[in-house]
């Protein structure tokens, strides 16, 4: 009794789990990928699923044509990306907003 009981409270929690567990505010990464640098933008199979909002986003992100060092800054280059950006409607594994100043969590 004691294991069933363990088992179902095991798995109401992974249910628990929100869909941007892999996102890590502190450290300004998702599993591991730093949120800034030069990202190439896919149709399909991208390290991250990325949804754009206009309020409540985890991320602001800020376009910039160089120096994509901080959190936030994005460069968009055709090759050579420290990481890809799948856009989705639905399910993202991050939920991003486009601003011209202050990007970052």
């Amino acid at each position: 009794m004691v294991r069933v009981l363990a088992a179902v409270v095991s798995a109401a929690l992974l249910a628990a789990t929100p869909c941007w567990a892999g996102f890590d505010q502190g450290s300004c990464s998702f599993d591991g990928i730093p949120l800034h640098g030069k990202v190439k933008i896919v149709e399909r199979g991208g390290d991250i699923k990325v949804q754009v909002v206009s309020s409540f986003p985890d991320l602001k992100v800020k376009t910039v044509s160089s120096f994509p060092d901080d959190c936030g800054k994005w460069q968009v280059v055709t090759s050579f990306p420290d990481f890809t950006v799948q856009f989705v409607d639905h399910f993202p594994d991050l939920k991003i907003k486009y601003v011209d100043h202050f990007p970052g969590v």
